[in-house]
């Protein structure tokens, strides 16, 4: 495996590897290398012939902050600086975030994500993209992009709908609000909450492991036919939501997201 800065590979069991979110010097968030490191590290598991499933975890007790803000204010600000010329390359980014997630929910190997901890924004996009999903009894769940003037464009409102039914979906998105584990499992977001971390974790990994007992070709089969189904409709979605925030990025009402959360206080917004 290539060295990662982001991310590490684990070995979790015969046939199951673990991809583990460890963002450097703080609980995971999802920066630059986490954005170039992901599809890179998908791409080499889907290479290894040995496996068959993968558990995804965080770090540290969190499974993810969502995206790191402060780690991509250089990429943003070059690109928010350049007026209408920025808005292709908002697009390009975009679509470049997005590819990590897309292996995922392309590939033949089976991903469970074991949840503990907080799962904001980029994180519930993640696990959207997953075949399963395990949270801890302490996991807190938000897709908070409309809080920060944007719309969610890695897939998490198109997929969504699959896990949660459309009025679940849009209250998640459209409110920003948090929900704890239980209430995941009552509406679908996951399929089982264990009593800590610790548990989440064993528990996903037995699913991985039962998984990677069937048959490795009807497995794929069944992803690619279930993958069918929503890809057309993720990647439009995608394009559409890149393209809203080509225009939003450049709006008061992001600048002011952006003051706000810098500034620890209620932002003002005011509608462009």
């Amino acid at each position: 495996m290539p060295p990662f800065q982001s991310l590490r590979i684990d070995q979790a069991a015969v046939a199951v590897a673990e991809i583990v979110l460890a963002g450097p010097g703080r609980s995971p968030a999802m920066g630059p290398d986490f954005w170039r490191e992901l599809p890179a590290a998908v791409a080499a598991l889907e290479g290894d012939p040995a496996l068959r499933a993968v558990v995804v975890r965080g770090d540290g007790g969190q499974f993810s902050y969502g995206l790191d803000l402060a780690a991509m204010a250089a990429d943003l600000g070059s690109i928010l600086g350049d007026g209408a010329a920025g808005r292709p390359r908002i697009i390009e980014l975009a679509r470049r975030m997005h590819e990590g997630f897309a292996a995922i929910a392309a590939s033949r190997l089976p991903f469970v994500a074991a949840v503990d901890g907080w799962c904001i924004g980029a994180g519930v996009e993640l696990i959207c993209a997953c075949d399963l999903r395990v949270a801890a009894a302490g996991a807190r769940f938000a897709l908070r992009e409309v809080k920060v003037g944007i719309v969610p464009d890695l897939g998490g409102i198109q997929r969504l709908p699959h896990l949660v039914g459309e009025g679940w979906a849009r209250r998640l998105a459209l409110t920003g609000a948090e929900i704890d584990a239980d209430s995941a499992r009552r509406i679908g977001l996951v399929e089982e909450v264990a009593a800590d971390g610790a548990a989440a974790l064993a528990a996903a990994r037995g699913l991985a492991v039962a998984i990677a007992a069937n048959p490795p070709l009807v497995v794929a089969g069944i992803k690619q036919v279930m993958h069918a189904r929503t890809a057309g409709a993720v990647a439009d979605g995608n394009r559409e939501a890149a393209t809203l925030n080509g225009m939003l990025l450049q709006s008061e009402d992001f600048t002011e997201a952006m003051r706000a959360f810098m500034e620890r206080r209620a932002p003002a917004f005011r509608g462009r």
